[in-house]
């Protein structure tokens, strides 16, 4: 049995790493059910560099999630908190250390509209060869591949 009945995730995952990897599989590790937030078209196009087309980023999330046997939910959001402020089914959210505040605020705006707060579950880095984080920004800059490699 697992400890969660359902956690939300979220990200642009653009780029996609071993750190978007490991968000990801920990939310699968801990619950039945994931629902998994990605940034919009809309959302991103504004961002100083060029994402990745959100079909192109959904089909990647796809091909990983399947080899789950949970159910999960890919929803595009246009906003940083998704639906993870108002959905009265979750319990958790998985977030990184970059987005540990979203999920503070998340919570408090579900308690202040009467909802359960989330348990917040944060991973840890994951560390490229050279021992600082893995980052879609580092990956564009051809700093390290998507591994953590150094190039």
């Amino acid at each position: 049995m697992k400890k969660y009945n359902k956690v939300a995730v979220g990200g642009t995952f653009d780029k996609f790493h071993k750190g978007h990897e490991t968000l990801i599989s920990t939310a699968f590790e801990v619950a039945e059910n994931v629902l998994i937030g990605i940034t919009s078209d809309e959302f991103v196009k504004n961002k100083k560099h060029d994402i990745e087309p959100c079909n192109l980023r959904i089909k990647r999330l796809k091909k990983l999630v399947e080899k789950y046997d949970t159910n999960y939910e890919i929803k595009e959001i246009n906003d940083v908190y998704g639906t993870a402020d108002t959905d009265s089914t979750l319990d958790a959210i998985v977030v990184s250390h970059e987005t540990e505040n979203t999920a503070l605020e998340i919570n408090s705006i579900r308690v202040n509209n009467g909802l359960n707060p989330l348990d917040i579950i944060v991973i840890e880095w994951v560390l490229a060869a050279d021992g600082v984080p893995i980052s879609s920004t580092r990956i564009r800059k051809g700093e390290i591949d998507k591994k953590g490699n150094i190039l």
